[in-house]
């Protein structure tokens, strides 16, 4: 570990000051912080790293290692990692195997106890966390609270379950992390009674203000589907210690271009404080997590980064613990040979599927319920549609843009369940994925039953991707890690699914991200309307349609 010292225009948040000075690092720690002037023109500026406050690693479909390699040219140090995904499909043996891998690469990965595996009653999952299995992962120094916990009605209607998982973070002084989308007055009041300090789920500045005033901490989240920024944005001047930066679900093609550094620079650009800025990207996460990074300061690690300037945020160099990891957009040094391989986990247990199977009987209906997807949001609403029938079967209505969607279970052998969406824009062929959360099961789309049996077959020879075929082609990414990950070098990944968001959009799609927005079909947690493999789901009421 080299000793060394590096001069630059400093960045104080804590005091809230800026001066031309030096930084002394010696054994991975800040030893010395010297002022020589005040600042200088024309020169870079030293900060705090970035810290992502709530991010599902799993969503770059990279393996931790692999995402640590990318987020580091964006001057990210840490992440509140939530392993939420590949537990509900491998239970414990994939969060350890998060831990692990990330325990490969010097990035400060701070992973959470998953709260609700499975998500809900109401769809299959690979797994079950217990409260026993979640008080001993709190009980590892590793996991640093307990992730978000979306059962909110488990919380209102006190479910002795969610209750004991929420005690045993409390015992262990760890926070509890939030997901209350939508809850408002008396009834947000009481799920932060039960000691739950933050959101991510906020749609409105309305809803962040209410939890705001109420002693949670929001985060403003700008992930590849969900995003939230523009909205949020402007109450970071007035709550710049409540309110923390952060991406939740971000696909690696997005990653390559930018993470936490981007938020920053669109914030300053519409007038936001920088000091209120960096508060919110460098330091409150770690005063909320009680994380064991640098904040710039004697004494601390000596996790920082040289930044350009303070309006465009580009990255010039990262450090973590006083190494050089990442300079002017590549890696540095022999850290990227260090993540040894680990046998992948997976949770794959079904058979290839007949196009017979995704045929939806016409009985009669004068309307069927349809899901509309709204990009950039994880929220649906709930419309009706007048079907469209062949051969006595309700079919895709092109012309109208409702198409039918699937989820098949995965883990094993089971009805497949059928709905319809809208604004997806498909007008060739299918996309399909075994990325669908929470549980994980495969879920398509498509304009014909062919197109969307073919998609989902794929998927199952693969034992886990995401496809687009049409007009005579097809492309896959295998994700043979819990049917999430790949375990190939990041940049390929991305360039990968570049291609495949690409194509699908060739077929029609004009959602930004149509694959994470597939992704969240399945979500049943968030209203109003979504579809698991058990069947249609209504949000608000949370029970079947």
């Amino acid at each position: 570990m080299s000793n060394f010292k590096i001069e630059g225009n400093i960045v104080n948040i804590t005091n809230r000051n800026i001066f031309f000075g030096e930084v002394e690092v010696e054994m991975g720690k800040i030893k010395s912080i010297q002022k020589i002037s005040e600042v200088k023109d024309g020169i870079h500026f030293i900060t705090p790293g970035f810290i992502d406050s709530h991010v599902h690693i799993e969503s770059s479909m990279l393996i931790p290692s692999e995402f640590a390699r990318l987020a580091v040219l964006h001057g990210t140090v840490s992440t509140i990692s939530d392993p939420h995904e590949i537990a509900n499909v491998c239970g414990m043996e994939g969060v350890e195997f998060m831990i692990e891998n990330g325990n490969t690469v010097p990035f400060k990965f701070n992973f959470g106890a998953p709260s609700c595996v499975p998500a809900t009653i109401f769809e299959t999952a690979g797994a079950e966390l217990n409260h026993d299995d979640v008080k001993a992962l709190l009980a590892r120094p590793e996991i640093k609270y307990l992730s978000e916990m979306m059962n909110f009605p488990g919380v209102l209607y006190k479910d002795e379950e969610v209750l004991k998982k929420i005690a045993a973070a409390h015992e262990l002084g760890k926070p509890v992390d939030g997901h209350a989308p939508g809850l408002r007055g008396d009834t947000i009041q009481q799920y932060i009674d039960a000691g739950i300090s933050t959101d991510h789920e906020c749609f409105t500045a309305d809803e962040a203000l209410d939890k705001l005033q109420r002693g949670m901490k929001i985060l403003i989240r700008e992930g590849s589907a969900a995003k939230n920024f523009e909205a949020l944005i402007h109450l970071l001047n007035d709550w710049p210690e409540m309110m923390m930066f952060c991406s939740d679900d971000k696909h690696p093609d997005s990653l390559v271009e930018g993470h936490i550094n981007q938020l920053c620079a669109r914030a300053v650009a519409k007038g936001i404080d920088i000091f209120n800025v960096l508060q919110a990207a460098c330091i409150n996460p770690i005063l909320h997590y009680n994380l064991d990074v640098g904040q710039l300061q004697v004494g601390d690690f000596a996790d920082f980064i040289v930044l350009e300037d303070l309006k465009n945020f580009k990255v010039k160099q990262t450090y973590i613990d006083g190494i050089l990891l990442a300079e002017n957009g590549k890696m540095v040094g022999d850290w990227v040979k260090h993540s040894k391989d680990k046998e992948s986990v997976n949770h794959f247990d079904c058979s290839l599927k007949n196009e017979e199977d995704f045929a939806y009987s016409f009985t009669g209906q004068k309307e069927i319920p349809v899901i509309e997807a709204l990009d950039g949001q994880l929220i649906t609403n709930r419309l009706s549609a007048i079907p469209k029938v062949s051969n006595k079967n309700i079919i895709s209505d092109l012309e109208n843009d409702v198409l039918k969607m699937v989820v098949v279970n995965r883990y094993h052998n089971a009805p497949i369940a059928i709905s319809f969406v809208k604004n997806f824009g498909l007008k060739n062929g299918a996309i399909a994925s075994s990325v669908a959360h929470d549980s994980h099961n495969i879920i398509a789309v498509g304009v014909d039953d062919k197109s969307i049996c073919d998609a989902v077959n794929l998927v199952i020879k693969e034992t886990g991707g995401v496809v687009a075929l049409g007009n005579g082609k097809e492309e896959i990414l295998p994700l043979p890690v819990a049917g999430l990950m790949s375990n190939q070098n990041g940049f390929k990944v991305a360039e990968c699914y570049t291609s495949i968001d690409k194509f699908a959009k060739e077929l029609g799609s004009n959602l930004i991200a149509p694959f994470m927005t597939l992704s969240f079909m399945a979500l049943l947690v968030i209203p109003h309307l979504k579809l698991s493999d058990k069947g249609l789901f209504d949000g608000d009421k949370f029970e079947f349609i």
